[in-house]
């Protein structure tokens, strides 16, 4: 049987309304939200993040192992097979970046890299006829889903983290959980003819992290947040806020980032870098393969759906810092209904951000407006 949006929708309605039945009225009033009816609760629905903050839900280890199950199956209707590896491998990453840091405590918590802090909250009903929704998220995850007329119709933001990014395994191998999203930029990079680099590269120097950040929408003049701003409030703990400071202004030092340098980087009303017409074939099916690593994020059923809105000729390629591996870098993928982020910068170029974008269509609010339109 062929997976379609209502399908998808309906096995998100099965898998959230299993992992609410499991659920105490203490736990219910942390994961099972009513649909909001206020700009104060839509404005919560509209919250995400990637840092080890409050995301907003009833945590992993707020749960029994049934619940758990419940809570990770829910999370696998919404992501592809490579997908739901990927983000599974990223939270399990938290217990390698704990020994790194040498088992401490942080961010104002007994453990502050935690694979239990992962948050799931649902809005709304999924049994009945209204929109409803889901979030899932914790460090360096972030997934969200709409339902509306029984039809799963909004997928993005989709974030994906790793920190660390590149880990040693035995037998001399790593474990490289979003290598593909970093390699698969650097080849088209590499692809490029020096006059096709030359509109390629907007600098180069890196910036400090993605530049759509954590923002509900983006906007032209759009520049990096910096590190404290992208938490759910500011910390009491004047020594964790100033630590927070510290890290990001060293880190923008450590790259050279200067003010022409943000500018360059940047979003625009016109986007940077160079388009998918001005490529070649072969360069074109390396386009392609970037894109494929954000796009293919979403299940069979969805997926499809953003493949069909995908103008290949209209997306354009833009990279900042050093070409090679071990090089801090950004890239960016901008077009009609498109905006994909990669960075590697911190830890020593061994801490990456991705996420995927629909600007004009996140969270399904131009859906949302049409159904009340036709409904109110």
């Amino acid at each position: 049987m062929t997976a379609t949006p209502a399908s998808v929708a309906s096995a998100m309605a099965e898998a959230a309304a299993a992992w609410q039945d499991t659920l105490d009225d203490e736990q219910s009033a942390q994961g099972a939200w009513d649909w909001p009816g206020s700009k104060a609760a839509e404005a919560e629905r509209l919250n995400w993040y990637y840092t080890p903050t409050d995301h907003g839900g009833l945590t992993l280890h707020e749960q029994l192992s049934h619940q758990q199950r419940a809570a990770m199956t829910l999370l696998a209707t919404g992501l592809s097979e490579v997908a739901y590896v990927s983000a599974s491998t990223i939270m399990g990453l938290e217990n390698v970046l704990d020994r790194t840091e040498g088992f401490a405590t942080g961010f104002g918590r007994d453990r502050g890299r935690d694979p239990g802090m992962y948050y799931l909250r649902v809005f709304g009903d999924p049994t009945g006829d209204a929109p409803w929704g889901w979030r899932f998220g914790g460090h360096h995850v972030s997934v969200n889903h709409l339902v509306v007329d029984g039809e799963a119709v909004a997928g993005s933001p989709c974030f994906l983290g790793a920190d660390p990014m590149v880990s040693p395994l035995l037998g001399g191998q790593e474990l490289r959980p979003l290598g593909g999203i970093e390699d698969s930029g650097r080849a088209l990079l590499h692809a490029l003819d020096p006059g096709q680099r030359e509109q390629t590269i907007l600098t180069p120097t890196a910036p400090a992290d993605i530049i759509g950040a954590n923002r509900t929408h983006t906007s032209p003049g759009d520049r990096l947040i910096p590190l404290p701003d992208l938490w759910r409030g500011h910390f009491d703990d004047q020594t964790l806020e100033d630590r927070l400071w510290s890290m990001h202004d060293g880190l923008e030092a450590q790259l050279g980032v200067t003010d022409a340098d943000r500018a360059a980087t940047e979003l625009s009303e016109r986007p940077k870098g160079i388009a998918g017409k001005d490529l070649s074939a072969d360069q074109q099916e390396m386009l392609r393969a970037v894109v494929a690593v954000y796009l293919d994020r979403m299940p069979p059923g969805l997926v499809e759906r953003e493949y069909e809105r995908l103008d290949l000729d209209g997306v354009h390629f833009a990279w900042a810092g050093g070409p090679e591996r071990g090089d801090p870098h950004y890239y960016r993928l901008e077009g009609p209904g498109l905006l994909a982020e990669w960075d590697n910068t911190q830890r020593g170029v061994n801490h990456a951000h991705s996420v995927w974008r629909v600007p004009g269509h996140e969270f399904g609010r131009d859906v949302l407006a049409d159904h009340l339109r036709a409904h109110h």
